[in-house]
């Protein structure tokens, strides 16, 4: 079943988890949507700058540290997600607890190997 997932802190670069995460969240048949500081793409997969309405998101998976996390937190609550999923590096107390208030079942955990290993 696919997943709506917004992927904050996408990057063209191709040593970058959120690049990697969204080819694999591709691979794996999942609507993504990529956002980053800096437009560009990952294959056919734009990455946009701005923070568009979205209905329907099942996932947001964080790549941002925590400091840099606070701009997006109204944004992230405002797409009302089913969970979100703090990578590796991403993890944040604050926007943790946010999340639980707001029921959004908030995760420590890494996209690339929950997709790996079938658990996302």
């Amino acid at each position: 079943m696919s997943k709506r997932t917004v992927v904050i802190g996408a990057s063209e670069n191709p040593d970058r988890y959120s690049f990697l995460a969204v080819n694999k969240l591709n691979k794996y048949q999942h609507e993504v949507i990529a956002i980053g500081k800096t437009e560009g793409k990952i294959g056919n997969t734009p990455i946009i700058t701005e923070n568009p309405a979205i209905e329907g998101v099942d996932t947001v998976t964080m790549y941002l540290n925590p400091k840099i996390q606070k701009v997006y937190y109204n944004y992230i609550l405002s797409l009302q997600p089913k969970r979100i999923i703090f990578n590796p590096g991403a993890e944040n107390e604050e926007l943790y607890e946010l999340a639980e208030e707001h029921h959004i079942a908030p995760i420590n955990a890494c996209t690339l190997v929950l997709l790996g290993t079938g658990q996302y």
